[in-house]
Order: structure tokens, then sequence, then C-alpha cells
């Protein structure tokens, strides 16, 4: 029986390879085509596939059974499960300050803002808007100048009309429509995932191609249940981490 092939990867010795390998397997099951086999290579093959020992590439497997993207048989093999399909992102909430706070920091570079056609992947945020304004940053260590994410923005053109660019270079987005533009910030829902860095990515954030990194969407409305600003963010796998408390009292 013929097995599936995964993708190659770039392991970067900074982050665990165990994660590596299996975000890197887990893209490439997430994104296979139906006529692929669903019958994955053994442990040994694999683990010479992505240059890991057995051991780290046993746990690697284990993440992904325990995800529901695969099923493992004594005997008979690892096998893709067919309608396996990308697990509910992790949901991190908080203040504005605090997201404020978050966003803060770093020194921010401008590469480029004008308006687009609202990407199709966004169009339920902006009913009814043909055009939305993009901001597009690069962020780095104020200390090192070394690139740590960059983000784009993209907000309704009312608003992005009341924005100063170069306000941009010294505040968050946030900040900038709550303290500058005076906008009414009701609740904004961040969503953080795993992903591998793409061309552009890899390139400015200084990284290998698929090298893993954090993907991160933050939507903020106002009051009345309106999406203001659309905020996708690639962080630096190697530089960031996301901690959520929960209180129990």
């Amino acid at each position: 029986m013929t097995s599936f092939a995964p993708d190659s990867i770039v392991l970067n010795r900074k982050l665990p390879l165990w994660y590596q390998v299996s975000q890197s397997l887990r893209a490439s099951i997430l994104g296979r085509s139906p006529r692929d086999p669903l019958r994955l290579p053994t442990e040994e093959q694999l683990a010479g596939h992505y240059g890991v020992s057995v051991l780290t590439m046993r746990q690697a497997l284990k993440e992904l059974e325990d995800e529901g993207l695969i099923t493992r048989h004594r005997r008979r093999g690892t096998f893709i499960e067919p309608h396996a399909r990308r697990g509910a992102p992790v949901r991190l909430l908080g203040s504005v300050d605090a997201i404020v706070a978050q966003q803060s920091g770093m020194k921010a570079e401008l590469l480029d803002h004008g308006t687009t056609a609202v990407p199709s992947e966004l169009a339920e945020y902006f009913p009814g808007l043909p055009e939305v304004a993009t901001y597009h940053r690069l962020r780095c260590d104020e200390k090192t100048s070394e690139p740590t994410n960059h983000a784009r923005n993209y907000v309704r053109p009312e608003l992005a009309a009341r924005i100063d660019p170069d306000d941009l270079a010294r505040w968050p987005m946030t900040k900038v429509l709550r303290d500058v533009v005076g906008v009414d910030i009701s609740r904004i829902t961040d969503t953080v995932e795993a992903r591998l860095a793409d061309p552009e990515t890899a390139r400015l954030l200084e990284v290998p191609l698929l090298s893993p990194i954090l993907h991160y969407t933050g939507i903020t409305y106002d009051g009345a249940g309106r999406v203001l600003d659309v905020a996708v963010i690639h962080y630096r796998g190697d530089r960031f981490s996301f901690t959520v408390t929960l209180d129990a009292t």
C-alpha cells in the first residue's frame, strides 16, 4: 500500500523538535488532496524523513493522535482520519488595556498603506463594504532591531480617514483607534494558532521557510457590535508565547 508523503521542514533548534515535526505533519495532513493515501509511513521512515529520533517522532505522532487527526493500529500502521479537520483555535480574552500593553514596546515600521477590496476571508466582518483601508507594519525588538512580527490591519474607511500613519509607527492600532480617533471599543476577540512561515513571512521575520510561527487574528468591535478593525499578525514562534490565566474564584 502506498504511504502518504508529508512535506519537508527546516528544523529550528530553539524550539522543541517534536512540536515542529507535529505541526509540519499536521499542515501536510490538513492540506492533503482527497486522492492522497491515508496510510502514513512507519515511525522509523518518518523519523528519517524529518531527521529526528524515533522517540521524538513518536511524541509528535501522539500529539496528532490526541487531536484526532490520526489513528494508530498495532501491526496495521498509522492512518490519517479521512474527515480530519483543523481543531478549535485557542481564544484569549482580556481587557483592552492588556491588549494595548501586549502590542506595545516594539519599534514599528509602516511598510505600506492604502485601500483594497475586502478579502473574501474577511467579508463576514465588513458586510456591505466594497473596500477597507490596509496598514502593513513590521515590528522589531527595540534593543536588537531583530524582526519579531509583522501585522496587517484592515480598517473601516471612515475611520482610516482620521488616522495619521505616523502614529502607527509609535502606537498599536488599538491605541490609535481608542485614544486618537476616539472610537468606542467594546470588545476584542483574539484567536491564536500555530502555522508554518510562508515565503513573505519568512523573509520579513528572517526565519527559515516553514518555520513555526504564531498566527494571530484580532477582531475589534464597537458598542453596537460593528467590526472596526481586523488585525492579522504573524509572530516568530521562537520569540513569543501566549499565556492564559484562569481565576477559579
